[in-house]
Parts: C-alpha cells; structure tokens; sequence
C-alpha cells in the first residue's frame, strides 16, 4: 500500500500539468485567431480605397457617371483614362518634375544629414546633445506654420512659381527627421571602430566613407525611402509656391488639370493617382526589410 500511495502521489501533480500546457496551447490558438482576424480587418480597411480607385481607372466616363452599376464592378474595362493622361495632357511633365525634385531633394538630404549626423554623434563638442535635440524638434513645427515665412523667402528670392523652390523647401521637412535617424544609428557603431582608424592615421571623411557608411547602411536606406516619400507625396508647399502647370508636380498637377470648377474626371484622376503611386510601392517593395532595420536601429542609442 505505501508503494501504492506513493506512486500516486508522483502521479498526482503530472494532471494539472498537461491541463495547464493544454491551457496554454488553446489560448496560444485563440490569440492567433484574433491576430488574423485584426490582420483582416486591416487589409480590408487599407485596400478598400485602392482598389476602387483601380476599379475607377478602368471605366469609360459614361460608365462612371451611370449610377446604376455598381461601384465596385467594371462592366467594359478600358485603358482610354491612362491613355488620355500619357498622351494628351500635361501628366508626363508633372511626372518628370516629380522625378526631378524628388531626386535632388533626397540627394541633398543625404549629404547633409551624414554629415551632420556624423558630426553629432561621433565629433563630441559643447552642446552637441542639445543641438542634436533641437535638430528634431524642428521636424515637429507643423507645415501649415512654416510656409507664410517661407513664403516671403522664396519671394525675396525670385523663385516663386519655380520648380527649383521646391528642392530649397522639401530639405526643411526631411533633414531633421533624416538626421535623428542617423544619429542613432552612428551612435550605436562600436567606438573601437574609430578608436582603430584613428591609429591606423585615418581622418574623420575617411572614417565616416569607409567605416560608417558600410556600416550604417540599412539606416541610410531608411532615411533615403523616409526622404523619397516625403517629397513625393508633399501637396501643401507645391499647392502654395507653383502656379502655372509647366512648373507643377504630380500631387497639385492631377488636382488643378482634372478638376475644372464642379466636373471632376474621376476615371483620369483615379489612374493618374495609382500611376503616381508605384514609385513609393515598388521602393517599399524592394527595400522594406532594409526600412524596418533602419529604423530599429535609429531608435536607440548606444
């Protein structure tokens, strides 16, 4: 009997055990249920308005304008609205100046942010903590502030309705931002890596092209596409400083030459917008895992 009693009692805790891993298991599986049931709802809530801009595109004006079909259905699906805007307007130049002030703007940003992100982070000097802080907070001042001084500068500039203002104004949104992150990402380097080029005899551009930047590139890739987006996609300054249409870019051009007074051309519009979107869709296709890296990296120090 005591051989007994005691072999229960060594079997005794083994039931709440497998009780407790079952528990564990199920509740494992509910949390995954709920994952992807918010997953879901994510995608539907984000992809809805592409894909009726995509369903948009693909139908003829009369087909838009009959309300009795339903939105989300293309009856006779056509290519005449990306046509019409390759061939006939003015979407090509709102392109190509898209292409060119977003590509001087990330250029620009870059070189300044890795400098001065390399001198904040590794050339330790009085008050540079504190400007390193200010250098972000100014990324904080709202656009809608901003552009009534930056107005009166471009004016007394002569550069209003000029294309090339907006690679003067875009750097003032992405430098700041750009500059944090590669601060955090300089900052989290080893210092042996300069303590040995130091003695090797290397000066501090050497250092910075040939040991930072090989390094840092995941968080340079981040600040570029963060760069990129940003001037792409900016609609206040081009709204406020161009004009004329020859000077336009793609976010105020569709607006101003597809809306005339109440007629809006929906179909244009709409394939104008998904053609304007590919660009950032592609880069992020390609790039993200670099994006996400970057980030991770330049939110911490040390």
């Amino acid at each position: 009997m005591s051989v007994t009693a005691a072999a229960e009692a060594t079997a005794a805790p083994a039931a709440p055990l497998y009780r407790k891993v079952g528990s564990i298991r199920r509740e494992r599986r509910w949390a995954l249920i709920g994952a992807y049931v918010a997953l879901a709802v994510f995608v539907v809530f984000f992809l809805t308005p592409p894909f009726h801009m995509l369903m948009t595109s693909l139908k003829s004006s009369a087909e838009i304008a009959d309300l009795s079909n339903n939105p989300w259905i293309v009856q006779s699906p056509t290519l005449e609205n990306y046509w019409a805007l390759l061939n006939h307007g003015s979407y090509p130049r709102h392109f190509l100046n898209s292409v060119i002030v977003t590509l001087s703007t990330v250029a620009i940003t870059m070189v300044i942010s890795l400098l001065a992100a390399f001198a904040l982070a590794r050339m330790r000097f009085w008050g540079s903590a504190t400007l390193a802080t200010g250098v972000f907070l100014t990324y904080l001042v709202p656009e809608t502030l901003l552009f009534i001084p930056l107005f009166q500068t471009i004016g007394s500039l002569g550069l209003y309705n000029n294309l090339w203002a907006m690679v003067l104004l875009y750097p003032t949104i992405t430098v700041p931002f750009c500059t944090w992150i590669m601060i955090g990402y300089f900052s989290s380097i080893p210092k042996e890596l300069d303590e040995a080029a130091l003695i090797d005899g290397a000066n501090h551009f050497q250092m910075l092209w040939k040991i930072f930047i090989p390094v840092a590139l995941p968080g340079i890739l981040a600040a570029t596409i963060f760069a990129f987006t940003v001037s792409w996609a900016q609609f206040l300054y081009p709204m406020v400083f161009l004009v004329s249409s020859e000077q336009m870019v793609l976010t105020v051009g569709i607006v101003s030459d597809l809306i005339r007074g109440d007629t809006f051309q929906w179909g244009m519009i709409m394939a104008g917008a998904i053609m304007a979107a590919l660009p950032p869709l592609l880069i992020y296709a390609f790039l993200m895992d670099y994006y996400i890296a970057g980030l991770t990296a330049g939110a911490t120090k040390g």
